[in-house]
């Protein structure tokens, strides 16, 4: 935007009258939790290697409360990987597609991305359901004969898929889910997901670089029997010696992860318990969706883009 500046005029810069009670951001960017600040991390583990016994046992403990904080099943295993959620998402793509068809779904810039991994990279020729930002593809066109990968919550166009009932429970495919805006923040069936991903940056105000991933039975099946014809980065190698990696889901990291980030997201996490859990999380995402409603319908040159309130995003 350019100031069209008139001779002897007064320019004045403009500034925020108002300013942040928690100017505290993540990568994400999302807010830090409330009392945040960095002197309150714990810092006992901080110049040992996250491989001795104590850096194990941090790692552990982040895992086990991203369990219990989103109610996930022991039917699931949950593992700390590098890259952040892309690095996640794409790991599970390069491991686990190309025994079936697949499908993409794209409504915003996070699922485009991933029809361009299958298309371009990985050379699949996927099935492509498109929909307009603000919109969502017919989700009862989707042919679960094939392998699906889709956006729980589309933070570039704020548009979310409303449940998980358009998941057959009898799938043939995989359901891969990329929930990084979607968990901590809605409930997630479970049982609908084979595989799914998530970064601390993003709902949890965490920092950047790590990602999360989530496996279902079916999804550990898949790596068990299925070897992809292409060649497997080091940081995506999920499998030792022909057995699953289990090390990897009890944080025995594939590459070297940052124990200052794991603490800060052990903050956020027990903050997160301290509100109720996911529960907790829900209603407060729900606040904050509700005071941005009211902001929309008070100006008459605002409004959603996303105009069905049952897919619009609440984070």
């Amino acid at each position: 935007m350019n100031d069209q500046v008139t001779a002897d005029a007064q320019v004045r810069a403009a500034k925020p009258q108002s300013l942040p009670a928690r100017p505290y951001f993540s990568s994400g960017p999302c807010a830090k939790p409330p009392g945040w600040s960095a002197d309150k991390l714990e810092t006992d583990v901080l110049g040992r290697s996250h491989r001795s016994k104590p850096g194990k046992a941090r790692l552990q403990y982040c895992i086990d409360l991203m369990r219990e904080v989103l109610k996930l099943p022991d039917t699931h295993r949950i593992g700390i990987v590098p890259g952040s959620d892309t690095g996640a998402f794409e790991m599970a793509m390069w491991t686990m597609l190309g025994a079936k068809p697949v499908t993409t779904l794209a409504w915003e810039s996070f699922g485009e991305g991933w029809v361009t991994d299958a298309l371009k990279q990985l050379k699949l020729e996927p099935t492509v359901i498109r929909a307009d930002y603000g919109q969502l593809p017919d989700l009862s066109q989707v042919g679960w004969s094939n392998d699906v990968l889709f956006t729980w919550n589309g933070t570039t166009s704020g548009v979310r898929v409303p449940n998980g009932d358009w998941i057959p429970e009898d799938r043939e495919g995989l359901s891969f889910a990329d929930a990084t805006s979607g968990v901590f923040a809605y409930d997630i069936p479970w049982d609908k997901i084979d595989v799914a991903t998530f970064s601390w940056q993003k709902v949890l105000g965490g920092e950047a670089a790590h990602g999360v991933l989530i496996l279902g039975p079916r999804a550990v099946e898949r790596l068990e029997t299925h070897t992809p014809s292409w060649p497997l980065p080091k940081v995506f190698r999920l499998m030792s010696k022909g057995a699953l990696a289990e090390g990897i889901f009890r944080g025995e990291t594939i590459n070297t992860p940052s124990m200052l980030c794991v603490e800060d997201a052990i903050f956020a996490l027990e903050w997160a318990k301290s509100l109720g859990g996911l529960d907790g999380l829900i209603a407060r995402s729900d606040a904050n969706a509700a005071a941005l409603d009211r902001l929309v319908a008070e100006r008459d040159w605002l409004g959603h883009l996303a105009e069905d309130p049952a897919v619009r995003s609440k984070t």
